[in-house]
């Protein structure tokens, strides 16, 4: 009976009409059949893996001493530095005094700017931040024309690259902080303002790292030697460096991460601080001279050359680098 009646309802056209399952095939819910258990599937979400941490950021720049010579030799070590940072990146560069041979600067238009930096310097276009030396105050290198350090000063606003905004001053990359010391003022003892301003930018400072940067050096084994017995002659107040010693120990020195300086034509990274204060002296930037052994020293060189320095947030690297590319010695600070 049902099967005529099915038969009757083709007949009549109906579309709604399915056709019962064949006997001994029921019909199968597809909510309740079984997954196919080759295909790996699975209802539970898969987890993203942790995100790889942030690379540790990175600020590299060059140190440099005692250059303005306008010689074949200053030429190779800007040549030497351009090349290592067209391969490893240069943010900036620092310069340690004694920027102008023999005299400093007559006026902030002098052409020894062009010869004896910018034409030096053209194939690094990156800043240079600029410490006063004794030759930049004249006197042939007796820094006796105080006046005269107001000309490289004066020179910042001619300049694309040369930064110098006072003789003394401060600025800050990345998660470091420097302090540009005025050495020769030291020297002098007309230091009043930079002690008051130099205290107060430390305290205040909330940088990781802290670099202070001057021209004369602490302790050095090269002829110049220590400050308070500059050139043998301890018994001098000016000369023999007694102004620099005592503005360093009671103002800088355990205070900050690192002092670079010059002054002494070598490379140098010294065994001994001041007061914890890690030490160094680039200042073979256009020509080298003598080395003693007075002080202990992890590196020293009588080599034109430079320095490259990488800093992290937990560690500084200080490459030693030759004219003619040449890393001599790395020396890491860790935090």
């Amino acid at each position: 009976m049902r099967r005529a009646l099915f038969l009757l309802l083709v007949a009549c056209g109906s579309d709604s009409v399915e056709a019962p399952p064949s006997a001994g095939s029921p019909a199968v819910d597809a909510s309740t059949a079984p997954r196919d258990a080759g295909n790996g599937a699975s209802d539970k979400p898969k987890e993203d893996a942790a995100p790889p941490p942030p690379p540790d950021p990175e600020t590299r720049f060059l140190a440099i001493g005692d250059t303005g010579k306008g010689t074949a030799g200053q030429q190779a070590v800007a040549d030497a530095m351009a090349a290592k940072c067209k391969v490893d990146r240069c943010d900036f560069a620092v310069m340690l005094g004694d920027n102008l041979y023999e005299s400093g600067a007559s006026s902030p238009d002098d052409p020894q700017f062009k010869t004896k930096f910018e034409d030096v310097y053209a194939a690094l276009p990156i800043d240079f931040y600029v410490v006063l030396g004794n030759h930049d105050y004249g006197g042939n290198g007796a820094g006796t024309e105080l006046g005269k350090g107001k000309n490289e000063v004066d020179y910042t606003s001619r300049s694309r690259k040369w930064k110098m905004p006072a003789a003394h001053y401060h600025f800050t990359k990345a998660d470091i902080e420097f302090f540009a010391l005025d050495t020769n003022l030291q020297m002098f003892g007309v230091d009043g303002a930079q002690k008051t301003d130099v205290d107060g930018w430390i305290a205040a400072s909330k940088a990781n790292w802290k670099i202070a940067l001057g021209h004369h050096p602490y302790k050095s084994n090269g002829p110049h030697g220590n400050a308070g017995s500059y050139d043998g002659l301890s018994g001098i107040p000016i000369v023999s460096g007694s102004g620099v010693k005592s503005f360093l120990e009671g103002h800088v020195c355990g205070k900050v991460d690192l002092y670079l300086s010059g002054h002494d034509h070598s490379m140098q990274w010294l065994n001994e601080t001041c007061m914890g204060t890690p030490l160094a002296v680039s200042g073979a930037a256009a020509e080298f001279t003598t080395l003693g052994t007075k002080n202990a020293t992890a590196f020293q060189a009588v080599v034109r050359g430079f320095m490259y320095i990488t800093v992290k947030k937990k560690q500084l690297v200080a490459e030693f680098i030759d004219e003619a590319g040449t890393t001599l010695h790395r020396e890491t600070l860790n935090k």
